[in-house]
């Protein structure tokens, strides 16, 4: 484990993305944009390692998550076995930066000094200044244009112990979602046992989507902890517009959605939002109720609330509910237990011949209504074409007359003989002549 540490804006988040590949950290012009830690995987030298971005680390100031992001850099240093500390020789050093040595003068931990925005000679013989910090040699980059940069993989490389590289298997991706301040931050906290994430009273505190695989029981799973969602219309600029689309992107790797809401705020228009994204990405779904623990000695029982969610819910009544008290951790292994299970169900296939027997039966019960203009629709074949999800394609002679209501009638049917309850499954239909 390599940790990226270092106060706000040094370029932390350019540095990990230039290790990693891609864009999985913010990287924005606004002091303490990457607030959690964010995990990604490299290889150098065919040599594998993770790296963590840490959120910047700053001087107390009220009303800054700094004191919460120092606890993250700790964690973080308890984590690794090699720091990268990242400086900014255009601003020279700083009382940040001496408060950054000084913590990690404390940790014992292998430290590279590295002297960002090195974008010219003149700029890299400025980095010697940074000896004063006491951490070592300072190396002088650019991660903007990746000068450099193979220098400190080397050097990584070189650090690494002689192992023998092992993948192991990724196992069930799970995506929390929901709008701001309903507890997903909680969540993750509650079934990780840490706190891996910054949790905090004010919306929106969680802003990068953090990928961190675990075991429950006996099954590999990845929790994908997401940015708050918010209606497409009510979307901020800037970052928090950056982060709703980081979450979407993050839902469409899950394979189930756990769809968190404030039990003790209702299931509002923007909760469904929620779970209209997670349909729309052809999710399994959990519905997560939290905050039991605020309404339980009121008048309703779970079973009241149920059915009032499931009246809410007539637009997907095949997901899967579950009541919890992240802050005491009270049902989480339920939620858990039940992803697993919907996992599973969208591996589920039918066979060919049952699927078509099951399929005709339903159709001669309850022919499709005939155009007012056409022929007679026929269903000629079906077949399940794909699993995660679950997928059918229906042969017709005429694709474009089948009503939506007669294609919901047919996923009923499926639903009803073959199960697959807790997941999306996804409905093709296509004309006689169609591929």
């Amino acid at each position: 484990m390599v940790a990226i540490v270092g106060r706000p804006n040094v370029g932390k988040s350019a540095l990990f993305n230039r290790i990693v590949g891609g864009r999985p950290a913010l990287v924005e012009d606004l002091p303490g944009t990457t607030r959690d830690r964010i995990y990604g995987d490299a290889e150098w030298r065919g040599r594998e390692f993770r790296v963590v971005d840490t959120g910047g680390l700053e001087p107390d100031v009220p009303g800054t998550y700094t004191p919460l992001v120092r606890a993250q850099v700790e964690y973080a240093l308890a984590e690794a076995e090699l720091v990268l500390f990242v400086v900014d020789i255009i601003a020279g050093i700083t009382a940040a930066d001496q408060e950054v040595a000084d913590l990690l003068r404390r940790s014992n931990r292998p430290v590279l000094l590295i002297a960002n925005k090195a974008d010219n000679r003149g700029r890299e013989d400025a980095a010697v200044a940074f000896y004063e910090l006491g951490i070592g040699e300072p190396i002088a980059i650019s991660a903007h244009h990746g000068h450099g940069v193979a220098d400190v993989l080397d050097m990584i490389a070189d650090s690494m112990p002689p192992t023998e590289t092992e993948a192991a298997e990724e196992g069930l991706r799970l995506a929390i979602v929901g709008r701001p301040n309903v507890g997903k931050s909680s969540l993750l906290n509650a079934i990780l046992g840490e706190e891996r994430v910054i949790v905090s009273e004010v919306p929106g505190t969680t802003r990068d989507a953090i990928d961190t695989p675990f075991v429950f029981g006996e099954h590999q799973l990845v929790l994908v902890d997401t940015a708050g969602l918010r209606r497409r219309g009510a979307i901020e600029a800037g970052v928090e517009k950056h982060s709703t689309l980081r979450a979407r992107r993050a839902l469409e790797r899950a394979q189930v959605a756990l769809c968190v809401f404030d039990l003790s705020e209702g299931f509002t228009a923007q909760d469904a939002h929620v779970v209209g994204y997670a349909l729309e990405a052809a999710r399994g779904i959990v519905i997560v109720a939290n905050k039991w623990d605020l309404v339980r000695d009121g008048d309703w029982t779970q079973e009241d609330w149920e059915r009032r969610l499931r009246w809410k819910l007539k637009f997907a009544p095949w997901v899967s509910i579950c009541f919890v008290s992240a802050r005491e951790g009270a049902g989480i292994d339920a939620v858990l237990a039940e992803a697993v299970r919907i996992g599973e169900e969208r591996q589920r296939h039918v066979d060919t011949g049952e699927l078509n027997q099951a399929m005709r039966r339903a159709v001669a019960e309850k022919p499709p209504p005939t155009p007012s203009k056409g022929r007679r629709i026929k269903l000629l074949y079906c077949t399940q074409a794909e699993v995660d999800p679950p997928t059918f394609v229906f042969f017709l002679n005429d694709a474009s007359a089948v009503h939506f209501s007669y294609r919901r009638y047919m996923e009923n049917v499926i639903r009803r003989r073959f199960g697959f309850a807790g997941t999306s499954i996804k409905m093709v239909f296509r004309g006689r002549n169609e591929e």
